[in-house]
């Protein structure tokens, strides 16, 4: 699973050729869940409200950045880096 960022314990990476939609996996201790890309919604899974929220405001700021590490990811490209949330 590439690691695209890290922060506050939050772990966010892609799988190579997942499924659409386009979105991205999030992991926080024992909580794991999947968001949407282009919404920052959850796809599948759950993780406290708290970190939905820190999960979501640093989707936003990076969306573009998402989609071309989602791009990456369909065709096993190397994962780029992601800042993370501060």
């Amino acid at each position: 699973m590439p690691t695209v960022s890290r922060f506050y314990g939050i772990t966010i990476y892609f799988y190579h050729t997942d499924h659409t939609p386009p979105h991205f996996h999030a992991v926080y201790g024992e909580f794991e869940a999947s968001f949407v890309i282009k919404t920052c919604e959850i796809l599948d899974g759950a993780v406290p409200p708290r970190v939905r929220r820190l999960i979501k405001e640093w989707a936003e700021m990076h969306q573009e950045e998402l989609m071309e590490n989602w791009q990456r990811a369909r065709i096993k490209q190397e994962m780029l880096p992601i800042a993370p949330l501060e």
